[in-house]
């Protein structure tokens, strides 16, 4: 196989394996909470994916299957009077890769920890810092946050590997939000950039320099009563290309997705929350995804 169609198969490789936790859909991001909120959370996604290489690689009819469980914190801050929010996320995955290699079938598998996430957010605009009662009376028009999201490079990572869990890199993801509610509903925009450091291990001992990837998500938010709401969720990112060795690869990613949401309370401080999400390349090349999701959430202090 000629060295640089070898560069693009383990760039696209690589890319597909990161891309199953990577693209969310993400309602609520922004809701006002009130100081000293804990949430503790465990989920669980399913995720088929269909993926299209160039025909020149030789790679036909590639699928991939992934189960993945994530656990996750979040607790409500008072940063300098403003609502902010910290919380941390870390998923572990089971994955199958298949396909036909210049026809003749073959497959691979991979489990263990994803990179995990940290997200730092501030409401900077309609959404004050506030307790108890203070918080109950309160009702919010319009809020305005911006946040931080960090991907740290602890995911499993084995250089000899074409397809790896984690990315071996650091990932820095600037947001800012939109939030407006009037009545039982709520319009939320984010837009978002993904910034990447280089992978300098890569297929062992090259190094892949990868473009920013620029994305903006919207959301349609109803809710019946505290804890039992729906969403309906479109988003579309672009952008990312790489470079392997200085040598440009053609991957660049373009993703329309779309998602239904549901939270079900259990009780007051406890509740679960159904997702349908789909994705789909716009580009020649790129992956095509179902996922179904479900969320458990516990609350605790606040008061």
């Amino acid at each position: 196989m000629p060295i640089r169609i070898l560069y693009i198969v383990l760039a696209c490789l690589l890319l597909f394996a990161e891309s199953g936790i990577a693209q969310v859909l993400e309602p609520r991001r922004w809701t006002h909470l009130p100081v000293g909120a804990n949430f503790a959370g465990v989920g669980y996604a399913y995720t088929e994916s269909e993926i299209f290489l160039d025909p020149a690689l030789q790679i036909e009819d590639a699928t991939g299957e992934i189960h993945t469980g994530v656990f996750s914190y979040l607790r409500a801050l008072d940063v300098f009077g403003k609502s902010g929010r910290i919380d941390v996320t870390i998923p572990y995955s089971i994955g199958r890769w298949a396909g036909l290699l210049e026809g003749q079938p073959a497959s691979t598998r991979r489990s263990g920890f994803n990179d995990p996430r940290m997200r730092f957010a501030v409401n900077v605009l309609g959404s004050p810092a506030q307790r108890g009662a203070e918080f109950r009376r309160f009702e919010v028009n319009t809020i305005v946050g911006v946040a931080m999201e960090i991907t740290a490079p602890l995911g499993d990572y084995q250089t000899e590997k074409l397809i790896n869990l984690g990315g071996n890199r650091w990932i820095f993801r600037p947001q800012i939000g939109v939030v407006h509610n009037w009545a039982k509903w709520a319009v939320e925009i984010t837009g978002s950039a993904w910034f990447y450091t280089d992978n300098d291990e890569f297929g062992g001992d090259k190094t892949r320099d990868q473009d920013p990837l620029l994305a903006v998500q919207s959301h349609l938010i109803y809710t019946f009563r505290p804890g039992l709401w729906a969403s309906l969720s479109a988003a579309y990112g672009g952008g990312a290309g790489s470079k392997i060795d200085a040598v440009q690869v053609d991957d660049h990613i373009g993703k329309a997705l779309w998602a239904a949401s549901f939270g079900l309370p259990i009780n007051r401080r406890q509740g679960i929350k159904i997702a349908y999400m789909h994705g789909q390349t716009t580009e020649n090349t790129g992956d095509d995804y179902d996922r179904i999701i479900l969320a458990y959430s516990t609350m605790w202090g606040g008061q």
